[in-house]
């Protein structure tokens, strides 16, 4: 009868590296995540203001331009 093949222990992906070198690279890749994770939020809370400073200003166009067409209709038809 043949004999079942022999299984080499497989090693999880997961499992961490002991060579120097990649430590290092993963300490790296690590450091660069986290400093995409704080620009990104630092942007998003960049365009936040953005928007909001945005709005406002138009808001407050819009309301000077409202207020100039109602003063100049109160003086066009004497109300």
């Amino acid at each position: 009868m043949a004999e079942p093949a022999q299984r080499t222990p497989r090693i999880p992906e997961d499992a961490p590296s002991l060579d120097p070198l990649a430590i290092e690279r993963n300490y790296l890749r690590e450091r660069a995540r986290r400093r995409a994770r704080v620009q990104r939020r630092s942007a998003v809370r960049r365009s936040n203001v953005r928007f909001w400073v945005t709005f406002g200003v138009l808001a407050f166009v819009t309301a000077f331009l409202i207020l100039a067409a109602w003063h100049e209709v109160q003086t066009l038809f004497g109300v």
